[in-house]
């Protein structure tokens, strides 16, 4: 029996440096879009990470072809995309499954996208409300881009009218590439 307990001990003891080493920011669980499999974003710690709230049915909606530019393009130097798709401008209503086909086959999405997601007010996820508590700015529209650093800490958010492509962001994700945890 103390051999057991020891093992549940040192596998604990395993488990707790890595629960350190992700930052509270990163430290969620959200739902794969695909297959509806949790996936906590923790595996993303050390990443410089853009947080995007997404639609489907929204005049910003094509900017899921730069998203995905922007992740193909950087995701060897440490950067990541992740998408969520939220109905708060009513602008998704489809299921999850419908999501993840348009997505696909409409702009060839590679980058980690979750199941729809709120983003604002009371029901907001914990990611969303802490991304507005430390930014001072909710999303007011789709595609409203939060950009994270290595060490997890936000460097600053995005509306939605700064596409993908914008020499701000683009710049932005630059240096923070760059930057050490």
């Amino acid at each position: 029996m103390g051999l057991g307990l020891e093992m549940a001990h040192a596998a604990q003891a395993v488990a707790t440096p890595n629960q350190a080493q992700c930052p509270a920011l990163l430290n969620h669980t959200f739902e794969r879009l695909q297959d509806e499999k949790p996936q906590s974003l923790c595996q993303y710690a050390g990443k410089v990470v853009l947080v995007v709230n997404t639609a489907s049915f929204c005049g910003f909606t094509s900017q899921y072809k730069g998203l995905e530019t922007l992740n193909t393009q950087y995701k060897d130097k440490g950067l990541v995309v992740l998408g969520f798709p939220s109905n708060d401008f009513s602008q998704e209503k489809g299921s999850n499954k419908d999501i993840a086909a348009f997505c696909e086959s409409t702009f060839g999405v590679k980058f980690p996208m979750f199941t729809k997601t709120q983003v604002t007010g009371e029901g907001a996820a914990p990611l969303f409300k802490q991304l507005t508590a430390q930014t001072g700015q909710k999303p007011r529209w789709n595609f409203h881009k939060y950009l994270i650093g290595r060490d997890g800490k936000v460097i600053d958010q995005y509306h939605s009218m700064v596409g993908p492509d914008s020499k701000t962001l683009v710049a932005a994700i630059d240096k923070a590439l760059k930057a050490q945890p």
